[in-house]
């Protein structure tokens, strides 16, 4: 049989021989067709032909002067309601309802051929597109390689869709002179597509500030010291020199770069050529898009959610939170002085050798290329972040007598001066100075404070006593009294100062000396005054002492000793306000009416006080060893471990193989009577649910319980109707419910000697512990009610309703183990003898 043509020109199907038609139907001869060189030929008859199994051509015209069978696309379209793909070397025809494909031509001297059969034993194969060179000639075409493909494509649906290189190794035969490669299926783009590797680019040199990359990280949970919750990161390309910046609001990375780049052409003379950074809107404002156009700088932004295209700016990032956490773990600073250890990450990342650069520093390759600039840069001996510093006080700014130096703590170096920058929690200021002494073995924050180990009371006033000086001279210490050792919450904002002058602080000489004082002696000759600054105080002015550190939005703690009316000592007042709340309230009575004037042993009944008394009389056992010594608890376990197996609960069988058996234990206690006695010593046996694993020993575990709502309604309907409102509860609940799933437990804890090696316990029913034993109880119990003729609700499955033809009604409601039964006497009784008798 001669293949068929493709034609998207033809109205109709056609073909010039009649042997190959079914249901031929002579025409009238008055009809005839424009043949593509402009003649006219008659139609001889119609009729149909099956060229596949899907594949029904209908109204097939018989021209006789026709010498190739066409195919028309649109006849097609319309009649078999499918849609036809043309690729490169093949044409598809495929259904659109079911999305199959009813087969296929392939192209053959720039036409697309079909053959009749082609397809008819791969119809299934709807996904599978196979694109392959094509013959030169459609004769050269065998039914051989057709074969071979049509093989292939149903090797591949049988195995699970496996790569088409595996098949080749499996079934080398199959793709001789044929490339795994060529071959493409859908269904495995929509099953394993993967996002696109990014392989690692080498570092290679360009020239300083023709790329910098930038991200944004943040926001940070805490606050810093100085209100920063951002920080923006610039990164050179060529000496992976990085800068940092904090910020409030993320809104400022266009004035922070505006001002890099200002910075960048100022002093090194140079220009940003193109800015890398990812895809955060913070980088697309209108003013930052404006200044990138004017200034001639590419902006490249990474493809949403892909951060592998901003790589550096991400793995500096990374870098300098991992060494600010080192900083910060070490140091045991609190969390709002994050701000400071990542501005020190970044000082000392930039000092040391980087693999990325043959182990040379950034700052040393950045230096090569700007000499200039290491006179104005500042480089000074490091030290141990968080560490004890000594600031120095100098003279115009402290008496004869007061400290030389305030204590503060090590954050790092100044960017614009040659000093390190240190801060006092006490006086909640920054300073930045060279006359500083450092302690880099003991740091500033205990551990155990940071790790939120809390002091108590007495620890902390302890501390403060402790810090009393002896001695006599009328000009005292103060800042031996300032809590430095304690960690200080900071105000919302404060803004360090960078002047090196110290205020002394006022004090108040005493007329007598101050002896020293004994700490039994402190609640009787020693009064403890703890303060707040009124605002009037800093309204009208203090006699705080005012220098160039002191900021005119905030005040320096009172340190005053002097002698109150009563000529008692006083020792300098505390300034209490950074404390936290529970140190500041001190030790104090909780109520002037404690609890055992009024709750005493003497108030309670004889009876009641007996069984209090007597709570502690009787041990109760921790294991089973210690309690099989003993004959009563000894009996109570045998009583338990005979109710279950009169129950059934389990049967003694072997451990099959790839099984684990659910462990269990014992759990004893003492049932007491009123008066106070024994009333019953009680052992339950409970599995260890924890063991279990989902899917394979339990499935279901939730047990619906009764809505709120549903109980209420039923109480009120029991007023009302004047019901009988009965609550009931089922002993050993959950031991009715039977397992759907098989479980094994081992052999009970004290019976194992009696058992045979392997052997466990197989439960037929739920045990205490089992995941699955609420979800089994109930439904035991949903079964057993419906069979009395309740009916279970549909808003609230634990709503139970049974009515009898004469009208009498029983309502029941259940919650785990516990029954709320009302209802006519005839409910009531009737459930109470068949229930009982069926769970």
């Amino acid at each position: 049989m001669r293949p068929w043509i493709v034609d998207t020109g033809a109205s109709d199907h056609m073909t010039g021989d009649a042997a190959i038609l079914q249901n031929y139907k002579p025409s009238n001869g008055h009809s005839s067709v424009h043949i593509a060189d402009g003649s006219k030929s008659k139609i001889a008859g119609t009729g149909s032909i099956k060229l596949t199994k899907d594949l029904y051509l209908d109204s097939v015209l018989h021209v006789p002067n026709l010498d190739c069978n066409l195919l028309s696309i649109s006849k097609l379209a319309h009649d078999l309601q499918c849609v036809t793909k043309f690729y490169p070397n093949l044409c598809v025809f495929q259904d659109l309802k079911s999305g199959k494909m009813i087969g296929s031509a392939e192209l053959c001297s720039g036409l697309y051929l079909l053959s009749c059969g082609q397809f008819s034993n791969q119809v299934s194969q709807a996904s599978c597109v196979q694109s392959q060179s094509m013959s030169e000639s459609f004769n050269s075409v065998s039914n051989s390689k057709v074969n071979k493909d049509s093989e292939i494509i149903m090797l591949h649906y049988r195995l699970g869709h496996p790569s088409f290189v595996y098949l080749a190794k499996l079934f080398p035969r199959l793709f001789i002179n044929k490339n795994p490669a060529s071959y493409h299926c859908e269904i495995c783009q929509f099953a394993k597509h993967t996002r696109t590797v990014y392989p690692q680019i080498p570092y290679k040199p360009s020239t300083v500030f023709s790329l910098v990359h930038s991200d944004v990280w943040g926001p940070s949970r805490i606050k810093n010291i100085s209100g920063t919750r951002w920080f923006v990161t610039f990164v050179d390309d060529h000496t992976r020199v990085t800068w940092v910046f904090l910020m409030k609001e993320k809104s400022e990375v266009g004035h922070i770069f505006q001002t890099f780049n200002l910075m960048v052409q100022n002093q090194f003379n140079s220009k940003i050529q193109v800015l890398k950074s990812d895809n955060a809107k913070e980088y697309f404002t209108s003013s930052l898009s404006t200044y990138l156009q004017n200034h001639g700088i590419i902006h490249i932004s990474s493809c949403v959610d892909t951060p592998q295209q901003n790589g550096v700016a991400e793995r500096k990032n990374r870098h300098l939170l991992e060494v600010a956490r080192c900083l910060m773990f070490s140091s045991n600073v609190p969390n709002y002085f994050w701000g400071e250890a990542i501005l020190t990450a970044t000082y000392l990342i930039n000092r040391m050798p980087s693999r990325v650069l043959t182990f040379q520093s950034p700052r040393q390759l950045f230096l090569k290329q700007f000499p200039h600039t290491h006179a104005a840069s500042s480089d000074l001996p490091l030290k141990v972040f968080g560490c004890t510093a000594f600031v120095h006080v100098y003279p115009q700014n402290r008496s004869k007598f007061a400290p030389r130096a305030n204590k503060c703590i090590f954050l790092g170096y100044s960017p614009t001066q040659k000093g390190y920058k240190c801060y006092s929690p006490t006086n909640k200021r920054f300073y930045t100075t060279m006359d500083v002494s450092f302690f880099e073995h003991v740091f500033f924050y205990p551990k155990s404070h940071v790790q939120g180990e809390s002091m108590n009371e007495h620890q902390v006033w302890e501390s403060f006593l402790e810090g009393v000086p002896s001695f006599h001279s009328e000009s005292p210490n103060p800042s031996q009294f300032a809590p430095t050792e304690l960690s200080t919450p900071m105000p919302p904002s404060v803004q360090p100062a960078q002047h090196t002058n110290v205020p002394s602080p006022v004090t108040i000489q005493s007329p007598m000396p101050i002896q020293p004082i004994a700490p039994q002696l402190a609640n009787e000759n020693l009064q403890v005054y703890i303060r707040r600054r009124k605002r009037q105080e800093l309204e009208h002015g203090s006699q705080s002492t005012c220098g160039q550190y002191i900021d005119s939005n905030s005040s320096l703690p009172e340190e005053n000793i002097g002698e109150d009316r009563a000529g008692e000592v006083l020792i300098p007042s505390i300034d209490d306000s950074t404390l936290p709340i529970a140190l500041r309230k001190g030790v104090r009575r909780c109520t002037d009416h404690p609890i055992g004037n009024y709750v005493t042993y003497e108030g309670l009944s004889p009876s009641y006080r007996a069984f209090a008394t007597s709570l502690d009389d009787t041990q109760v056992p921790n294991t089973i060893q210690e309690a099989l010594k003993i004959s009563e608890w000894k009996k109570a376990v045998q009583d338990e471990i005979d109710a279950l197996e009169k129950n059934g609960t389990w049967t003694i069988t072997d451990l099959p193989v790839g099984k684990r058996p659910v462990g269990c234990k014992w759990i004893f206690t003492i049932k007491y009577k009123a008066d106070g006695s024994v009333e019953r010593f009680k052992a339950r046996l409970v599995a260890r649910g924890f063991t279990q694993s989902y899917g394979i020993d339990y499935q279901e575990t939730f047990a619906p319980v009764a809505k709120l709502n549903t109980i209420r309604i039923l109480l009120s309907l029991a007023v009302n109707q004047d019901w009988c409102l009965q609550q009931l509860d089922i002993k050993n609940a959950f031991l009715n419910g039977d397992l759907e799933e098989e479980v094994y437990m081992e052999i009970p804890p004290g019976f194992e000697e009696s058992m045979a090696k392997n052997q466990v316990c197989k439960l037929q029913k739920s045990l205490y512990g089992l995941k699955q034993s609420p979800r089994a109880w109930f439904d035991r119990f949903t079964k057993a009610v419906l069979k009395l003729g309740y009916k279970q609700g549909q808003a609230d499955h634990t709503l139970f309703v049974k009515k009898s033809h004469a009208g009498k009604l029983a309502i029941l409601i259940v919650y785990v183990d516990d029954i709320i039964l009302s209802g006519m006497i005839w409910g009531v009784t009737e459930f109470e003898e068949v229930f009982v008798r069926r769970v």
